[in-house]
C-alpha cells in the first residue's frame, strides 16, 4: 500500500483510524475519608503527628484536578506497586554488562542483591526505607507537579500556507540553543531557540535552511559535534550536514527504500544507525560513506534508538509488531525481543540505560525493563499507557526527566477539527496532561475543517519542562509544562 506524508499502511511502517479518547474516572465516593484511612493504615502510619501531616497532603492533593479525576486508577497504581515480587521479596536487580561470551550470547548479567526485610516498620516508612513507596511517591509527585501546558511561542513561517508543510521531525541540537523542522517540504529549517520565544514577529525566519531531493522523515543532532545533523528520506539517503555551511558533509545510498530513522549514539558520536523499509538496520560512522554493519529483519524497520550509555547495543521497532535489543558485537542475533504490541511500532526511545518506551499504532505506549532481557523474549511491559488515539500515523514521541510526550489523531468527537499533546509520567498509565492544538494561522476552509488533521512531531527540550510539537499542516508551537 502506497503511503503518503507520515501515514502507515497496515502492517509496514504503518496502519488506519480509531476509537475516541479514553475518558477518565472522576468519582466522588472514591476519595471518601474510609479510603484514605485504609491507605494510610497499610503504610504504617498511626501516630496523631503522622496523621496530621497526611492529612494535610491529602488536603492539598484533593485540589488537584489529575488526583481527583484520576483517584481510582491512582489507587490501582499504588497497590499494584506493593504488589511487585521484585519488592516485596526484598531483593533489587542489579545489571551489569558484561563482554559477549565465546559462543556470542548475553551481555548482562542479571542479579539479586538484599535491599530491606519483607516487612516494614513505621520507623522505616518514615526515614523512606521502604523500596516500593519512595518510587510510588515521586512518581506521584511529578504526576501531580503541573496542571496544564501553556503556549510558549507560535513559530511563525512564511510559507505555512503553501502545500506539503507536514513536519515529519522535531529536534533539538546538543545544548538546546538551535532546534530543526524538517518534513515533507524536503527543507531542514534551523531556529534558534531564544529569539523565536522572545521575539514577536508576525514571521519568523530560520537562521540556516537546507534542502534535500526527497521528503524528509528524521533528523538527529550530533552530540559531540555541534554543528552536524544527520537526516534521513523517503529515497533511503542518509545524509550528514552542516549547519555552518548549509552544505552536505557526505551521504550515504545502501537502503533501497525509504528510511525512516536516524539516531546518533550518544555514547560514540562518530557512529550513527539508521532503520528502514527494506528490512535493514544500518551502522554507519561520520568518516566513512559506507555502511559498517547491517541488521536484517523480516519486516520494514521504522524506528532505531541508542541507549544513552553503551555505543555498542541498539534498540529497534519495526512493523510485525515487536521490538528488538541488540548487542553489536554479536548482531546474528537479538539479545532480546520486546512483544506486546499488536500493531506496528512507530517509535522507541531510551527513559535511561535500561528501560525503553515504545509507541504503536496500537493506540497504547508501553514502558519496557531491559533488566529482564537474560529471558530472551519479554512479554510483559512495565507500564501500558492509553488515552491518546493513534492507529494511522506517526505522531511523535519524546522522553524527559521521566515524563512521555506524544502526539494524537484527531479527536472526532469534536465538531471542531484538532489535534492533541499528551503528557504521561513513566509512573502511571493514564495521560498526566493534554493540549488542544489549534493552528493560530489563517487556513483554507477545506484544510481548516480537515478531519485528518494529526500531531507529527514532539520533542522535549533537553530535560526541561518545555516541549516543541508540530501538526500536520505544519503548525509549530513552543508549549510548557505549568
Amino acid at each position: 500500500m502506497e503511503i503518503s506524508g507520515t501515514a502507515l499502511a497496515n502492517d509496514d511502517c504503518s496502519t488506519s483510524r480509531f476509537p475516541s479518547t479514553v475518558v477518565l474516572d472522576n468519582d466522588e465516593n472514591s476519595t471518601s475519608p474510609r479510603t484514605r484511612k485504609r491507605v494510610r493504615t497499610d503504610m504504617g502510619v498511626d501516630d496523631t503527628a503522622e496523621y496530621d501531616y497526611q492529612k494535610n497532603e491529602e488536603s492539598t492533593l484533593s485540589k488537584s484536578p489529575q488526583f481527583l479525576k484520576n483517584f481510582k486508577k491512582l489507587e490501582s497504581a499504588y497497590f499494584l506497586t506493593r504488589s511487585k515480587p521484585s519488592y516485596s521479596s526484598g531483593k533489587v536487580h542489579v545489571v551489569e554488562h558484561t563482554p559477549v561470551s565465546a559462543n556470542g550470547r548475553g551481555s548482562f548479567v542479571v542479579a539479586e542483591r538484599s535491599c530491606v526485610r519483607k516487612v516494614a516498620s513505621k520507623e522505616e516508612f518514615r526515614e523512606g526505607k521502604i523500596p516500593w513507596a519512595n518510587p510510588f511517591l515521586e512518581g506521584l509527585q511529578k504526576y501531580l507537579s503541573f496542571s496544564r501546558l501553556k503556549v510558549k511561542a507560535d513559530l511563525k513561517q512564511g510559507d505555512l500556507l503553501h502545500s506539503s508543510n507536514l513536519v515529519c521531525s522535531v529536534s533539538f541540537d546538543r545544548d538546546a540553543e538551535f532546534f530543526a523542522t524538517a518534513g515533507v517540504n524536503k527543507k531542514i529549517k534551523v531556529f534558534e531557540y531564544d529569539s523565536t520565544i522572545n521575539e514577536d514577529l508576525d514571521i519568523q525566519y530560520p537562521v540556516v535552511e537546507m534542502v534535500s531531493r526527497s521528503t524528509l522523515s528524521s533528523t538527529c543532532w550530533n552530540t559531540y559535534v555541534k554543528s552536524q545533523i544527520a537526516s534521513s528520506n523517503f529515497e533511503g539517503v542518509v545524509q550528514l550536514w552542516d549547519v555552518t555551511t548549509s552544505q552536505v558533509q557526505s551521504e550515504m545510498r545502501e537502503h533501497n527504500q525509504r528510511a525512516w530513522s536516524i539516531d546518533f549514539s550518544s555514547a560514540d558520536p562518530t557512529l550513527l544507525a539508521s532503520a528502514s523499509d527494506d528490512g535493514s538496520v544500518k551502522l554507519w560512522t561520520i568518516n566513512q560513506g559506507v555502511s559498517v554493519g547491517t541488521i536484517k529483519t523480516k519486516a520494514n524497520v521504522c524506528c532505531v534508538q541508542f541507549p544513552l550509555d553503551f555505543a555498542h547495543c541498539l534498540a529497534f521497532g519495526a512493523a510485525d509488531h515487536q521490538i528488538y535489543y541488540y548487542d553489536l558485537r554479536n548482531m546474528k542475533e537479538p539479545l532480546c525481543t520486546l512483544v506486546g504490541h499488536n500493531r506496528t511500532v512507530s517509535y522507541i526511545k531510551f527513559v535511561d540505560s535500561v528501560s525503553l518506551v515504545s509507541a504503536s499504532t496500537d493506540n497504547t505506549l508501553k514502558l519496557w525493563d531491559l533488566s529482564n532481557c537474560a529471558s530472551r523474549v519479554v512479554d510483559s511491559p512495565v507500564q501500558s499507557f492509553t488515552g491518546h488515539k493513534n492507529i494511522k500515523n506517526f505522531v511523535g514521541l519524546s522522553v524527559s526527566d521521566g515524563y512521555i510526550a506524544t502526539g494524537s489523531e484527531t479527536n472526532e468527537a469534536f465538531h471542531l477539527s484538532l489535534s492533541l499533546v499528551f503528557i504521561y509520567h513513566k509512573a502511571f498509565p493514564m495521560p498526566a496532561l493534554s493540549f488542544k492544538f489549534y493552528s493560530s494561522d489563517p487556513l483554507p476552509l477545506d484544510e481548516a475543517n480537515d478531519p485528518s488533521k494529526f500531531i507529527t512531531s514532539v520533542c522535549w527540550r533537553g530535560q526541561s519542562t518545555t516541549l516543541i510539537a508540530a501538526n500536520s499542516t505544519g503548525n509549530v508551537k513552543i508549549l510548557q509544562m505549568v
